[in-house]
């Protein structure tokens, strides 16, 4: 232990010297400096560090313009990385239905609001994450789920944001719902579903 002022030593480390302060309590200082470079040293690149989830039970429907995108209310999930060289591998999946398409829906992710893991730019083309129909043709009482894995680098230690877009392919303004069916009939042959945004810090 220093008896000066205090220093790094060879590996880095704050150790608190004699005039930092009293003896006793210069030892416990560096005893807690030194677990938590211990602590920080012993993770291994691949592990997971924290999960937050949000899973949206209500419902969600929005007129939409040809070819645009709007953002969908409720289904988001903030995380604060630990260091940033961690990456965060987002899980998602989007339960929806459009009234002009019945059993469609077509999704793209965001990070603060910016669109993330898209095709790539071709013509007028839209860039979404993913996109899926389902339900019978012409059946109003479809639904269809996008699903969609990526693993993405925010590099920041600040609280980060991810979202759901979800964009009108039609050629005309339609309704698009998350978590209903078009024909929403008080009916036990319809139903309601969930749309859930997992995230995985994964270490650096």
């Amino acid at each position: 232990m220093p008896t000066g002022p205090g220093g790094l030593d060879p590996n880095g480390v704050w150790q608190y010297g004699e005039d930092d302060t009293e003896a006793l309590a210069s030892d416990l200082l560096n005893l807690g400096m030194a677990s938590v470079s211990t602590a920080l040293a012993a993770i291994v690149t691949g592990q997971i560090l924290q999960v937050v989830s949000t899973t949206k039970t209500d419902t969600f429907t929005a007129n939409v313009a040809t070819g645009a995108f709007v953002a969908v209310t409720g289904l988001t999930a903030t995380i604060t990385p630990s260091a940033t060289s961690s990456k965060v591998f987002v899980m998602l999946n989007v339960s929806g239905s459009s009234d002009v398409a019945h059993g469609i829906i077509t999704a793209r992710l965001t990070r603060g609001g910016t669109p993330i893991s898209v095709g790539d730019a071709a013509g007028v083309r839209a860039q979404t994450t993913a996109g899926q129909t389902g339900g019978r043709s012409g059946d109003d009482s479809g639904l269809a789920t996008v699903s969609a894995n990526f693993l993405d680098p925010p590099s920041t230690v600040s609280s980060v944001t991810y979202g759901v877009d979800i964009h009108n392919l039609e050629s005309t303004t339609v309704a698009l719902n998350v978590n209903f069916a078009e024909d929403d009939a008080n009916s036990a042959s319809r139903q309601r579903s969930t749309s859930t945004i997992t995230l995985w810090e994964v270490a650096g």
